[in-house]
């Protein structure tokens, strides 16, 4: 199913292939943030990382959950937003060499990811309302909420210590 092709009629299928964008970054987050969690020199930033591998994993389970609820095959389709923001990082951080600036990367690009899933889940929570979901609306807001919550504390890491290292 394309974005914006005829594969989408309704709302329902644009739910589906929102999910399953969700479903993809989601995986792909996971299988990134244990490098991130080795690369990280500040302790509280490993421990956060290490902290919201542990909540992705979660949210994926949950996401599975929300397929299952829907009678639909639990998988993902590529999500160039993404794809995108863990190329950036990776370049980003294969050209720093400083470890306080090296810190102050991933914890950009860990906020980029928390700024594109909150959009993602608040998109999905509306139209689960609005689809008569509210079933699947509450299983996403815990994700939401968690995401929500990993910005604010990646945005106090940076404004607190990342950032002011960096300079």
């Amino acid at each position: 199913m394309g974005f914006f092709t005829k594969d989408i009629k309704t709302l329902n299928d644009l739910f589906v292939h929102t999910l399953q964008d969700i479903c993809y970054a989601e995986r792909q987050i996971a299988k990134k943030l244990p490098d991130m969690i080795e690369k990280a020199t500040e302790p509280s930033l490993k421990n956060g990382f290490e902290t919201h591998l542990a909540e992705t994993k979660n949210q994926v389970v949950r996401l599975e959950k929300i397929f299952k609820m829907n009678g639909v095959q639990a998988k993902g389709v590529d999500c160039p937003a993404i794809d995108g923001i863990r190329k950036e990082a990776s370049e980003v951080a294969g050209d720093v060499d400083d470890n306080q600036i090296l810190d102050a990367a991933p914890t950009a690009a860990a906020q980029a990811v928390e700024h594109n899933e909150v959009t993602r889940y608040g998109t999905l929570i509306a139209w689960a309302k609005k689809l008569g979901r509210n079933d699947c609306a509450s299983v996403l807001e815990q994700n939401l909420d968690e995401e929500k919550a990993t910005d604010q504390k990646l945005n106090k890491m940076a404004l607190d210590s990342m950032n002011q290292k960096a300079a």
